[in-house]
């Protein structure tokens, strides 16, 4: 039934065979908090602008390789870098900061509230810029060291420490360059963004007053106050969203023509805008528009310095729905031409475009996912990007020859890869692991060769006790390979019957099972095997690089096909002669929390134990953009939500359920979990809750430790 791909034997794999193993993971060092037991690595790894140099942080200091030489010098100290910055008259650091190099000889960092400049040969620092406390949403534009920030909900630049209003807000609910424009969604990670010399600022502008403000409770306070924050539910309104671009020389602010008017589709009014890119000229704006229901998008060019609306160069349909995630990519700085990234055929691919709109090209086809576009090289004629070309679990760097649409491998070692290229293309930078590899670093040449190994393997964890890590497929009832993870218990014996716990997320972009260290499994999951349990994982239709039709299977439907493809998982695991049956329990957080209080309610009897944190138990509760993406809305898909509601589950609820959730939660806000447990209590069902207060969608710093060991004592009391 399965096929096995990969066994990892983590106590015998690798190196130091004599060693004995005789250490056992701690709670502490399952929850990351002994950074001794994660892979080495080269800090900060970078390659030099313009040179075939690199560079990288270790113990403090700056140390500086070159593709010629096997040598490495140690170039800038932490104490050097002090030294400039009393003279500058800043506060000095205690460990070396994150710096981003603008030249060979200079790089620059933020200190407090400062961006400063340091030349590394004459051991100086410059301050460049400043900005006022209590800001957030910093944007440093590259070319003149401008900085865009917000305070409250209005949006500022600082030029060498002087601070000019962009947009102020004189209204609730008017909010101006902050990253939650759409919730996040659509790739979106911020709302400003500079053109490429610095001369204007695009920025969100966001209309949100109308929009229902979802009470979270501040209980830092001897009275508890109520803390809203706008939180739009499927189904309802939404906010409204502009750009506008703010000229740095004429202080003046237009606004891009991006209302319905310039929609293609009349039946399609534009929702969301996303994927914001200049050109490298400054003269256009790119944005990806769509509709409410996600599954129309047009890419429409707009005049940066009148905001006309130009013209739509394309539209994408599709029957589920359209998630550009990503802007045109221009090669070697041409703005006659753009790479773009669509799932148009199925799987994710790069296509060649004019300035006009016209496809040149598709540039890579297969059924396989281009996992991330890296660059092109100088001249425009190749680029590099990441995929999965040759296997799902694997993330391996190819590189594409544009005018012969040339596909050829960089990479090949097995594993997932992080790869860094030559600003010539001619070297890489390639760190990556696998099941059988905690870390490598090796220097690449342009095919893939590879001429030196910067940092070598060493196995972190080979002092300690651990099981067996296996990476392997199944065939769910569509015959569709679904991959899997299982870590059996150190010292495992195969005829003892052994509990299981399952960790589940499913939901899209995810993916859980990879070939990478300990199979992607983390510290957790071992130690949760240390302690006597075999621990599964399965990537279900619904998870990410598997192409559109795998990941899209879950649309309108929720909970459904993704639980059916875990129960074969489930399946699997009762047909092991080592696995104890009667006892299973599963463990998943947000959409794993939904999974997880699914598959328990679902399969009453199956499941001995659930333990979850942060579920969706009704999507309903859900927000807008993420929610309507993959269920539609309540009014136009009533039976896919009451199909998804797990409160229409309780009166099977058997076993014992403990859910967690944080009071601060403003991605799966607590009514989900309150409304379930008074579910619970009108159908006499028991259950056990724990709230996390001060917290939002996770446990983070120090309370992790409390939350993993609440999760732990759960299974040990009741599995």
């Amino acid at each position: 039934m399965q096929k096995l791909l990969l066994t990892l034997i983590v106590a015998l794999l690798l190196p130091c065979l004599g060693v004995a193993q005789s250490k056992h993971l701690t709670i502490d060092d399952a929850t990351n908090m002994n950074p001794k037991l994660n892979p080495a690595n080269l800090s900060q790894l970078q390659w030099l602008p313009g040179t075939a140099e690199f560079v990288y942080v270790a113990k403090n200091s700056l140390v500086r390789g070159s593709v010629s030489t096997d040598g490495r010098d140690t170039i800038f100290r932490l104490n050097s870098l002090n030294r400039a910055l009393r003279v500058a008259s800043q506060d000095t650091l205690k460990r070396f900061p994150s710096a981003t190099f603008r030249t060979a000889g200079e790089f620059s960092f933020t200190n407090g509230n400062a961006l400063l400049l340091c030349d590394i040969v004459k051991n100086t620092i410059t301050v460049a810029n400043s900005w006022p406390d209590k800001t957030e949403n910093q944007d440093i534009d590259k070319s003149a060291s401008l900085v865009a920030y917000t305070r409250e909900n209005s949006l500022y630049i600082s030029a060498g420490g002087k601070e000019t209003a962009v947009a102020e807000s004189n209204a609730p609910g008017i909010v101006y360059g902050s990253e939650r424009v759409h919730r996040n969604e659509f790739g979106i990670s911020k709302g400003t963004f500079w053109s490429p010399k610095g001369a204007f600022l695009a920025f969100y502008r966001m209309d949100e007053s109308m929009v229902a403000e979802y009470p979270l409770v501040d209980i830092s306070a001897r009275i508890a106050t109520v803390k809203p924050t706008k939180y739009p539910m499927a189904g309802e309104t939404s906010h409204k969203v502009t750009v506008g671009v703010y000229s740095v020389a004429g202080g003046k602010t237009i606004y891009l023509q991006t209302d319905s008017t310039t929609v293609s589709d009349p039946g399609s009014l534009i929702e969301y805008l996303t994927s914001i890119t200049w050109s490298p000229d400054e003269k256009y704006i790119y944005i990806a528009c769509l509709n409410r229901d996600q599954n129309f998008m047009q890419l429409n060019k707009y005049d940066a310095t009148t905001g006309r609306y130009v013209k739509t160069l394309f539209v994408e349909k599709n029957q589920t729905y359209v998630e550009p995630l990503h802007g045109p990519e221009f090669p070697g700085g041409n703005p006659a031409k753009f790479i773009w990234e669509s799932r148009r055929d199925g799987y994710n691919h790069l296509y060649l475009y004019t300035s006009e709109g016209v496809l040149v090209s598709q540039l890579t086809k297969g059924t396989w996912e281009v996992t991330q576009f890296l660059k092109t090289d100088p001249t425009g004629s190749r680029a590099w990007f990441m995929c999965n070309k040759d296997n799902p679990i694997d993330n391996q760097l190819y590189m594409v020859e544009m005018a012969k649409g040339k596909v050829s491998a960089i990479t090949s070692v097995a594993g997932m890869h992080n790869v860094k290229v030559s600003d010539d293309g001619k070297y890489c930078l390639d760190s990556y692991s696998s099941t059988a590899i905690a870390r490598q670093v090796e220097l690449l040449d342009e095919h893939g060769k590879s001429l030196r190994v910067l940092l070598a393997n060493e196995n972190p964890l080979k002092d300690y006790q651990l099981g067996t890590t296996s990476v392997f497929t199944i065939k769910n009832e569509d015959n569709t390979d679904l991959y899997c993870r299982m870590i059996k218990p150190a010292g495992f014996v195969p005829e003892k019957k052994y509990p299981v716990i399952i960790y589940v997320y499913g939901g899209p972009h995810s993916q859980l099972v990879t070939d990478s260290w300990l199979g992607g499994g983390g510290l957790f999951l071992n130690y949760l095997a240390s302690l006597g349990y075999v621990v599964f994982t399965l990537d279900n239709r619904g998870t990410s690089n598997r192409g559109a039709e795998f990941e899209q299977a879950i649309f309108r439907n929720l909970g459904t096909r993704e639980v059916s493809d875990q129960m074969m998982g489930v399946k699997y695991l009762k047909s092991l002669p080592f696995v104890d049956s009667t006892r299973i329990g599963i463990n998943g957080w947000s959409y794993g929390g939904f999974m997880t209080i699914s598959m328990f309610l679902k399969h009453p009897g199956t499941f001995k134990v659930a333990v979850c944190g942060g579920p969706v138990t009704d999507w309903k509760y859900y927000e807008v953009m993420y929610g309507e993406r993959y269920m539609d809305t309540p009014q136009a898909n009533p039976d896919g939500y009451k199909n998804a509601c797990l409160l229409n589950y309780v009166k099977d609820l058997k076993g014992k359920l403990l859910i967690i959730h944080d009071d601060q939660d403003n991605t799966v806000v607590p009514q989900n979990s309150l409304t379930f447990l008074k579910k619970c209590v009108d159908e006499g069902k028991p259950v056990d809750f724990f709230f996390y207060p001060g917290h939002e969608h996770n446990v983070r710093g120090k309370d992790r430790v409390h939350l993993n060991q609440k999760m732990v004592q759960y299974f040990l009391d009741y599995l």
